[in-house]
């Protein structure tokens, strides 16, 4: 019987390693596992839920700069670097997960729209946690939060992140 603690513990790991375990959950962004492991890590944060807690809680208190830099880093939906094939692991197949990978061409080019519209309106790319999702969905979520103000999107954006980081938690440890 599991008691869905991670192997190696996380609390048991230094820096170093505990960085290059669990960097790379937030989307190019290692300074976020830094400064939970430097927040301190107990026998909670030993599982993908409760380390998700502590890093997402290092997100969600992070200055507007960093968080905007997190999001920043984020690619596109069914964009440029999907189709060049330039997207993390953990992207690639999120993006599958939700179909992405299989859009028409007036998908397509909806997507290419709605992503122009958005970064021109908020000055970053739009993020959703799309597991669970479609294409259909993720397309209808952009045209209602192209609607949101800037304040509200970027914690929109950040909630999301969180929620993507605790998915890949799940998903590797769980």
């Amino acid at each position: 019987m599991s008691d869905n603690t991670l192997t190696p513990r996380p609390s048991e790991l230094d820096q170093a390693r505990f960085v290059e375990q669990y960097g790379e959950i937030y989307e190019h962004s290692p300074w976020v596992a830094e400064l939970a492991w430097q927040q301190g890590l107990g026998g909670k944060q030993d599982t993908p839920e409760g380390l998700a807690e502590a890093m997402g809680r290092v997100l969600t208190g992070a200055s507007a700069e960093r968080q905007l830099e997190v999001i920043r880093a984020h690619p596109d939906l069914a964009g440029k670097a999907a189709i060049a094939g330039e997207l993390t692991d953990d992207s690639t197949r999120e993006q599958a997960g939700a179909g992405l990978d299989q859009c028409t061409p007036e998908e397509m080019a909806r997507f290419e729209r709605l992503n122009a519209a958005y970064k021109e309106k908020f000055g970053f790319p739009f993020v959703m946690a799309v597991k669970g999702n479609d294409r259909h969905d993720i397309l209808a979520a952009f045209e209602t939060r192209l609607e949101n103000d800037q304040a509200e999107e970027r914690r929109t954006a950040v909630e999301q992140i969180n929620r993507i980081a605790r998915f890949r938690l799940q998903a590797r440890l769980g």
